[in-house]
């Protein structure tokens, strides 16, 4: 009989307790310092729940912990996604060179607001308020990759169909529209927007990503509503890269993508 890996969460809870207890800090105490309710507290370190990054990076200066925790987090958030997923969320992580097709607004670049409404509609996250709650995090707490060291080069591809879609609240969209503006002008990001005068294309309902490592291994994901697939084998990542480039050399050019989302957000400015 094999023995039983703990999630990674359940490490997190315990790297939590354990620092409090160091510290001679009850939960209530702790609480009243951080300014964290102190069921919340007791829900992380039992591994309930998953915060948002930014609780554990208070926590790390709290305990003088270094980034003790923040890195014990970017574990445990993998368990709020499905198993399929976890192999190429791991690639992603250490990725040097990623290249994105996605028909909407790709969860690198959504605003929590955004992401939350998203992953709050229908046939998305079921479970309740809470369920969505840790998505959001976990997804939020994605967008790291674009800026940690050594930055990865990124590539994303938008498709129109994803700026004629707005959030509910006028608010949120405008919101968003600005992160994707401000994103656009990173040194390590290309967005280009793949028009609707493109016509039809076969990643219409699909998203597609590549990633490539320090090593040069490569790997393709594919993404639909339904399921995902990674793909390792060299033939068929060749095939994805040849379908990413006819898309990209259909798209807008990055400059005049920049100028679309600027359009898109006069119009939407109130």
């Amino acid at each position: 009989m094999g023995e039983q890996v703990d999630s990674g969460r359940a490490v997190l809870g315990r790297t939590l307790k354990f620092l409090r207890e160091k510290a001679g800090k009850s939960l209530g105490q702790l609480s009243e310092e951080t300014g964290y309710d102190k069921s919340y507290l007791s829900r992380l370190e039992s591994g309930e729940r998953l915060s948002k990054v930014t609780v554990m990076e208070d926590l790390d200066t709290y305990y003088a912990a270094g980034d003790l925790l923040v890195s014990h987090w970017r574990v445990a958030r993998l368990d709020a996604f499905k198993d399929q997923y976890k192999r190429f969320m791991g690639l992603e992580a250490t990725a040097r060179i990623m290249r994105k097709f996605t028909p909407g607004v790709p969860g690198l670049l959504q605003t929590e607001d955004f992401a939350r409404e998203v992953l709050s509609g229908p046939q998305t996250t079921p479970g309740g308020e809470e369920l969505v709650e840790e998505q959001v995090a976990a997804r939020i707490g994605r967008q790291y990759l674009l800026r940690r060291k050594p930055e990865p080069n990124v590539r994303i591809i938008m498709d129109e169909y994803a700026f004629r879609r707005p959030a509910a609240l006028a608010k949120t969209w405008t919101d968003q529209l600005l992160h994707i503006e401000a994103a656009a002008m990173w040194p390590n990001v290309t967005l280009q927007v793949l028009p609707f005068s493109a016509g039809a294309h076969h990643h219409m309902s699909a998203s597609l990503t590549l990633l490539w490592q320090e090593d040069g291994s490569a790997v393709a994901y594919t993404e639909g509503n339904t399921r995902g697939e990674l793909t390792e084998e060299p033939d068929e990542v060749l095939r994805h890269r040849l379908s990413y480039d006819r898309l990209r050399d259909l798209s807008l050019s990055p400059s005049d993508s920049l100028a679309f989302v600027k359009g898109v957000l006069e119009e939407h400015r109130p």
